[in-house]
């Protein structure tokens, strides 16, 4: 065989090779097993572009130690998001929307987000969050909800601390505020005090310490 030929051969298979990879890595496929009797498995696919896009399904079961299907524990959900992440040497921001329908039980969810953070001078980050949820509960008395949420984050990265307030608008409780102080101790431990309703007659405080062990 000539060396123009199996240089020809060579570049057909490495192109096979980089497009099966790539058919690979737009395809979702996670089995779990959850407990010794019970699985469940998201399935799905993606599609890399300026808003990446991915749908799919979740489907899950539990059985008896005998073999026989658990009432209520089936899974047959249908979801799909897409997002978009913007990145500049000073910003970074991100912009998505997802939707997730249960089609064993009617109910639903649209969920709105989007975040973004600033380098507000050599020694003070910025972060900013807000979501807003529309939520359907066939089962439910009281089927749609919306709930939403904004929240600002001051952080001192040197020194590990920071500063949150955040308000919180739900169809249940109504509208809810929290200022929060959180301090990193060493890599695994926080510690962080939080004032919920502050200067309301449902004022409460909490007094938090976190450790985070990773194996």
């Amino acid at each position: 065989m000539r060396p123009t030929s199996k240089l020809l051969l060579l570049s057909a298979a490495l192109i096979s090779l980089a497009a099966r990879a790539d058919a690979e890595n737009l395809v979702i496929w996670t089995p779990v097993k959850v407990s010794e009797n019970s699985y469940k498995a998201t399935m799905g696919f993606r599609l890399p572009a300026e808003w990446e896009t991915s749908a799919g399904a979740d489907l899950g079961l539990a059985s008896t130690h005998g073999g026989a299907l658990q009432a209520e524990s089936q899974q047959a959900s249908l979801w799909g998001k897409i997002s978009k992440v913007s990145v500049t040497p000073a910003t970074r921001a991100e912009q998505a929307a997802s939707v997730r329908v249960d089609t064993l039980r009617g109910s639903g969810s649209l969920l709105l987000s989007r975040s973004r953070s600033w380098i507000l001078s050599d020694s003070l980050d910025l972060q900013s969050t807000r979501f807003v949820s529309l939520n359907y509960e066939a089962l439910e008395t009281r089927q749609a909800s919306v709930d939403g949420s904004q929240a600002l984050k001051l952080i001192h990265p040197w020194t590990g601390t920071s500063i949150s307030a955040a308000a919180t608008l739900s169809g249940l409780a109504g509208l809810t505020g929290s200022v929060a102080v959180n301090q990193t101790i060493l890599p695994d431990l926080d510690l962080s005090a939080t004032v919920a309703n502050p200067g309301s007659s449902t004022q409460t405080g909490s007094i938090r310490l976190n450790y985070q062990v990773t194996w």
